[in-house]
């Protein structure tokens, strides 16, 4: 949706009744037409990602693997919005990604501390709000250490949806 006004309608009703009524009653009118002669406003809002990368997985170490993405949100005008984010493959509890059969569990995050699952609000996770003409959000991720898992390439998809 876009932002529009119907600006000349509103400019022509506003020079006809000020031709015949005082400058009081105009812009008494003037708060009235813009009222009534405005359409719905709307805002239109546009979504981008960065993946999160976590490197080289070490199945030895005792140390989590650690990344981090973005999700940045514009908008034409100020808004309030959620950013909700899919579980892929697994649920909220357990993501996965898999390189062919194989799977390796992580998790995607809403603050660097790595708490709260980052989801669409169901299975124990949470959704990120924001509101203004936009903002980039950081995705804090984690694979878990001493997976056993075999060497491979692995991913995952997530969907990201913003609602506003």
């Amino acid at each position: 949706m876009t932002i529009s006004f119907d600006g000349p309608r509103v400019l022509a009703t506003l020079s006809a009744w000020r031709t015949t009524r005082s400058a009081a009653s105009t812009w008494l009118l003037a708060a009235t037409l813009l009222g009534a002669s405005l359409p719905a406003w709307s805002v239109t809002c546009g979504v981008s990602a960065t993946g999160v990368n976590f490197g080289s997985y070490d199945v030895f170490s005792n140390v989590n693997s650690d990344g981090a993405g973005s999700v940045s949100v514009s908008c034409d005008a100020a808004a309030s919005y959620s950013i909700a984010i899919s579980s892929g493959n697994g649920s909220y509890v357990s993501r996965w990604m898999a390189s062919g059969a194989h799977q390796l569990a992580y998790n995607l995050y809403r603050e660097a501390s790595r708490s709260t699952i980052w989801g669409d609000g169901t299975g124990g996770s949470a959704v990120v709000s924001g509101s203004g003409t936009g903002a980039t959000h950081t995705v804090y991720g984690r694979v878990p250490s001493r997976q056993n898992v075999y060497a491979g390439s692995y991913s995952d998809s997530i969907v990201v949806t913003v609602t506003y």
